[in-house]
């Protein structure tokens, strides 16, 4: 886990993803959680970012794990970037969406705000599945009334060189596209002190 601090009284940014916001396949400094530290000190923001991602994580997992990071790092916004993982294993979406109600509602309960990011699952799994899952994103950002970036990996995702030789993670030039789609969701949230 990597901690960005700024000052004392900065406030804090929890980002709670998978490998895509995990940087992995990235060195150290390259994944767009480090990135947006770098903009928000250039923008004048005084927020930590506290990028706690997991490489693997499904959205049970993230479920189990977020009270503790919740209570340890007191985040003033949590950017959920999780489900990725739920997809591409071909789990119900049903049980996504309630993965990802019950952490957007832990981490209000506790003050936060909430910017919730997407997914999209490539055609090969079926019209009706890859439907199913990015309406997903969209219900639980409705039904939890918390701003949603629909597609983290908008604009890139059908252009093989933006993407490590895995296919699936974005390379470190893509990173920056990357922020540019979250940061259009965040700067909403944010609040000069």
């Amino acid at each position: 886990m990597l901690l960005f601090v700024g000052a004392a009284q900065a406030a804090t940014i929890l980002v709670w993803g998978d490998s895509l916001s995990a940087g992995y396949g990235l060195k150290p400094g390259e994944a767009w959680p480090t990135l947006l530290q770098t903009r928000l000190k250039n923008e004048g923001f005084r927020h930590a970012v506290i990028n706690a991602s997991v490489s693997g994580e499904t959205s049970a997992g993230g479920r189990s794990r977020l009270p503790a990071a919740l209570a340890q790092h007191k985040p003033d916004i949590v950017i959920l970037e999780l489900g990725a993982n739920d997809g591409l294993r071909g789990l119900r979406p049903q049980l996504m969406a309630e993965n990802l109600e019950a952490m957007v509602a832990a981490a209000r309960d506790t003050g936060a705000k909430v910017l919730l990011v997407g997914m999209q699952m490539p055609p090969n799994y079926g019209p009706a599945y890859t439907r199913r899952f990015a309406q997903s994103f969209v219900e639980v950002a409705k039904a939890q009334q918390v701003p949603l970036v629909p597609f983290l990996l908008e604009g890139f995702a059908d252009q093989p060189e933006w993407f490590l030789a895995d296919g699936i993670h974005p390379t470190a030039e893509a990173q920056s596209r990357v922020l540019d789609t979250v940061w259009r969701g965040l700067s909403p949230l944010l609040s000069k002190r």
